[in-house]
């Protein structure tokens, strides 16, 4: 069963989440962008501040109690975004689309929900 901790990391995770993946709808599209998007234009420095901002999630998993194997998904969507999003241009376009973030809060719920 789920603790109430676990739930409030839960949470904390998918607002978290929707704030670097989704917070801002690109007018006139379906699309949206969220603040690593937009952090990571910023040349040089960009890519690892997002890097370091989505290992969040991972660590609110590890005190949720999740295994090796959830960890390690998330931190593969983490490594793939991090790689395509610092080519240039390519990888501004993947970030639009890929959202590592949402795709780690939706494996943690899917652990909370589970215990």
């Amino acid at each position: 069963m789920a603790t109430p901790d676990d739930i409030r990391r839960l949470k904390r995770v998918d607002a978290f989440a929707r704030m670097l993946d989704a917070q801002f709808r690109i007018p006139f599209t379906r699309f949206s962008i969220g603040v690593d998007g937009i952090i990571g234009l910023i040349p040089g420095i960009g890519d690892g501040a997002s890097f370091l901002l989505a290992l969040y999630p991972v660590v609110m998993a590890h005190r949720c109690g999740a295994g090796i194997g959830l960890k390690s998904r998330m931190l593969f969507n983490i490594l793939i975004d991090t790689v395509i999003g610092s080519i240039p241009l390519v990888g501004d376009l993947f970030d639009i689309g890929f959202k590592a973030n949402l795709r780690n809060a939706e494996l943690l719920r899917k652990f909370v929900e589970k215990t």
